[in-house]
């Protein structure tokens, strides 16, 4: 009996829905336990208490808006699809200005590969052919064994969204990371006083036990996440100021310059766009939607791009 190891890999999606409970339930009982129990309560102190408890309420729900904004836009934004019957624009270099040939429709599957000049650089078309898809592969695309289609700019495929990280919602990825690992270090610190006191409250019965355990288990889930986003968004800060998604790590090693690598500035504006008003919004101008080639995944510059 034949195992299809790609229709395994289809079942991970059922264990994404579990994440998303996961992380509904983990933001319940964060809520909870800082809103409700701990420093809601302190709003009705007056003085410094009730303003400093002001200031953590409002800075958490913040921070909780801009977590699942962003969250809600990686599950349900397409990270990017190729085009059906894709074929790439190929410039000959012999051509007039303004001329250009398209691959013909007859050209093989096989013609669909990458040349390197003479000093080993790759030159385009970068491109490739899914078999799987039956369909031209534009350059950093790479076909997902989960959702069963070539993703565009493929990062890699997060079960905790259910759905890929591509060349279009990998910016509101890493402002998921960002903003959620602020929302459990923010957490983290406004709970460790009653983390701190929860065994003498525990033995002068001072605090209900349910409070007591509510306390002690968001505080140990949320620096659990704290200290493992962390991990996360230093690795993705740094795949950013390269231009490199997590799949061409491998690609890249041995390389003495990645060709996608054209400076942080321009690495960040590839991914944020370059509208500065917008960086800290999952969304997208419409100026930098028809100005960044990168964004809408099909064309990306390289280093003998910008040298040229």
């Amino acid at each position: 009996m034949e195992i299809n190891l790609f229709r395994l890999c289809s079942g991970l999606k059922v264990i994404g829905y579990f994440m998303i409970l996961l992380v509904a339930a983990i933001i319940s009982v964060s809520y909870y336990a800082i809103v409700v129990v701990t420093w809601g309560p302190e709003l009705l102190r007056g003085g410094v208490h009730s303003f400093l408890a002001f200031f953590i309420i409002v800075m958490f729900h913040i921070l909780l808006v801009m977590l699942l904004w962003s969250y809600f836009m990686v599950v349900f934004k397409d990270p990017g699809s190729v085009p059906e019957n894709w074929k790439p624009l190929i410039e000959e270099e012999n051509l007039e200005a303004g001329s250009s040939l398209t691959l013909s429709e007859n050209i093989e599957p096989e013609a669909f590969t990458s040349t390197q000049s003479s000093d080993g650089r790759e030159r385009r078309p970068q491109v490739g052919y899914c078999s799987r898809c039956q369909n031209g592969k534009p350059p950093r695309c790479h076909h997902c064994s989960v959702c069963q289609r070539c993703v565009l700019k493929m990062d890699h495929h997060c079960v905790w969204v259910v759905n890929c990280v591509g060349a279009r919602n990998y910016k509101f990825f890493l402002l998921f990371l960002l903003y959620t690992f602020l929302e459990t270090t923010m957490d983290t610190l406004v709970l460790l006083p009653n983390f701190i006191h929860f065994f003498s409250e525990a033995t002068d019965h001072s605090e209900s036990p349910g409070n007591l355990a509510v306390i002690f288990l968001t505080f140990v889930l949320n620096l659990a996440f704290a200290l493992s986003l962390l991990c996360f968004v230093v690795m993705h800060a740094s795949l950013l100021s390269s231009n490199t998604t997590t799949v061409e790590v491998h690609e890249k090693r041995g390389a003495i310059r990645w060709k996608y690598d054209l400076g942080r500035k321009k690495n960040f504006e590839q991914v944020f766009g370059m509208k500065k008003a917008l960086w800290l919004l999952p969304l997208f101008s419409k100026e930098d939607l028809d100005n960044v080639p990168a964004l809408r995944g099909l064309e990306f510059p390289t280093l003998s791009d910008t040298e040229a």
